[in-house]
């Protein structure tokens, strides 16, 4: 693991999760969060973003995934944060377009020391399979909240929620 790394964990009523992150990575990841869904999309942040993430979370998904899903943005945010530290080296503001078949999405991060979310995304349907595609805004705000970054997700295109997603999380991961 490199210098610019860090480890959370994270414990509350309702989750239990345990994160790792280096960005100095090469996109491995190994991710259980009892979402299949939720970890496609967490590999697209380690995938296209370059970064190593390891994640473990359980957490109440017999009540439903709420709680699971925002506590690992929570979790994420606080081990960037923990990663770049003093931001030194680092170049502030990021951003990329990615395609994905008739989907189209931009991610754009601002490291400013400002927790923001902008999230322009109107899904096509409200599921996919068993995942609530709502849920993914509170990823990305208890991600920013704890990150302190400013972050702007907008879906400028797409008629399959699954194509809307990978994008974001595309995006996102390059974007970061």
């Amino acid at each position: 693991m490199s210098t610019r790394s860090a480890s959370i964990v994270r414990n509350t009523e309702e989750t239990q999760i345990a994160l790792r992150l280096d960005l100095d990575g090469t996109g491995a990841h190994r991710l259980a969060t009892g979402l299949p869904f939720f970890d496609h999309m967490l590999a697209q942040v380690a995938r296209h973003g370059v970064v190593d993430l390891q994640i473990e979370a359980s957490g109440d998904l017999d009540v439903d995934a709420h709680h699971t899903v925002e506590d690992v943005g929570i979790t994420l945010g606080q081990a960037l944060a923990k990663a770049i530290g003093d931001k030194k080296g680092i170049t502030r503001y990021g951003h990329a377009y990615v395609p994905l078949d008739e989907s189209l999405s931009r991610a754009v991060i601002d490291f400013s020391g400002r927790p923001g979310l902008v999230y322009a995304v109107t899904y096509s349907r409200a599921r996919v399979g068993d995942f609530d595609v709502d849920l993914l805004r509170e990823f990305f705000q208890g991600f920013v909240n704890h990150a302190q970054v400013t972050v702007h997700l907008d879906n400028l295109r797409g008629e399959n929620a699954h194509h809307q997603a990978e994008t974001l999380f595309k995006a996102f991961g390059r974007a970061l």
